[in-house]
């Protein structure tokens, strides 16, 4: 299949009528947003030498995921919205397959690595600093990223060798299940490899932070009160980003599976609250319920103003 002479036709901005122009406010809004709270939040970790400890350096990663996965998406809506354009090169539509895929599973597999962390903090305080070193986090991280970049770049492989009969999708963003669905040849390859992988990077991360928080509170039950408010409020922004991105790919993984044949706001409301609306709330949730971010992005904060007023 020659890929630089397809494009992809994306029929659902003719249905937008005036709602065009408030969509896309509100998600320029939203993803300067994101890119923003993101940047700040790490660059406020990686100024704090106080900060570059595992959990933090894992929220880097955390937010930076997000940052890939909005960027995958919304730059190319806010365009199609802006021009009218409706098309998008088949290469760019599986250039978005592929960082869209590496997108769900990062975050899966970085909040995976977190529960470890909080694992091992509040279970084997004594041997915290021998688990979690710097090399094994960093090692730990590297395998992620490259485990996940050739499973998304073989899936990408196998769905650009399909021959496509279609060339429309009523979708804002394409995904491997889009381009499968415009094919008119056999999928089952394709399908059973999506399967597979969606295995590897969400259902198991997901399996291994139950089993985390299963250990924690069987320690956390039995802690003195002192113990047990501290782990609560260390575990608490945690569990909020795991089950709010949970919900969100358990409904988009539903919405993928249905008909076309689905009213314009449930693409619209699917697509915000899964490359949007979690990047955005991940550096708002670890901003305030973390008390060394806050106080270290007030102390930042405030050491800015104190240079503009000295400028003045």
């Amino acid at each position: 299949m020659n890929s630089s002479s397809i494009s992809i036709t994306f029929t659902i901005y003719d249905a937008f009528g005036l709602f065009r122009l408030v969509l896309l406010v509100c998600l320029l809004l939203l993803y300067v947003s994101c890119l923003c709270m993101n940047l700040l939040l790490v660059l406020v970790i990686c100024a704090h030498s106080r900060l570059h400890r595992p959990m933090y350096v894992l929220l880097v990663n955390l937010a930076l995921s997000g940052v890939m996965g909005s960027s995958s998406v919304c730059p190319q809506t806010i365009r199609q919205l802006t021009t009218g354009s409706r098309d998008m090169s088949l290469e760019g539509c599986l250039t978005q397959a592929f960082f869209t895929n590496v997108y769900s599973g990062c975050v899966f597999c970085i909040l995976a690595l977190m529960a470890y962390d909080r694992y091992v903090s509040i279970c084997q305080p004594l041997l915290y600093h021998s688990i979690m070193r710097p090399a094994k986090v960093r090692l730990m991280l590297a395998l992620v990223y490259l485990a996940l970049g050739a499973f998304s770049a073989v899936q990408v492989n196998l769905a650009s060798t399909l021959t496509l009969c279609r060339h429309s999708v009523d979708k804002l963003l394409c995904n491997s299940l889009v381009i499968a669905n415009l094919s008119c040849t056999e999928t089952t390859l394709i399908n059973v490899y999506s399967l597979c992988c969606a295995v590897c990077a969400i259902a198991v991360p997901c399996f291994l932070v139950i089993l985390s928080y299963v250990h924690i509170l069987t320690v956390v039950l039995k802690a003195s009160g002192d113990r047990r408010r501290k782990a609560v409020r260390t575990c608490t922004p945690h569990l909020v980003t795991f089950i709010h991105f949970s919900v969100t790919s358990f409904f988009g993984v539903i919405y993928n599976s249905l008909s076309h044949q689905v009213p314009k706001a449930v693409n619209v409301f699917t697509y915000v609250s899964f490359f949007v609306i979690p990047p955005l709330l991940h550096p708002i949730i670890y901003g305030i319920k973390m008390r060394e971010i806050r106080q270290s992005m007030k102390k930042m904060l405030k050491h800015y103003f104190d240079i503009i007023k000295a400028g003045e």
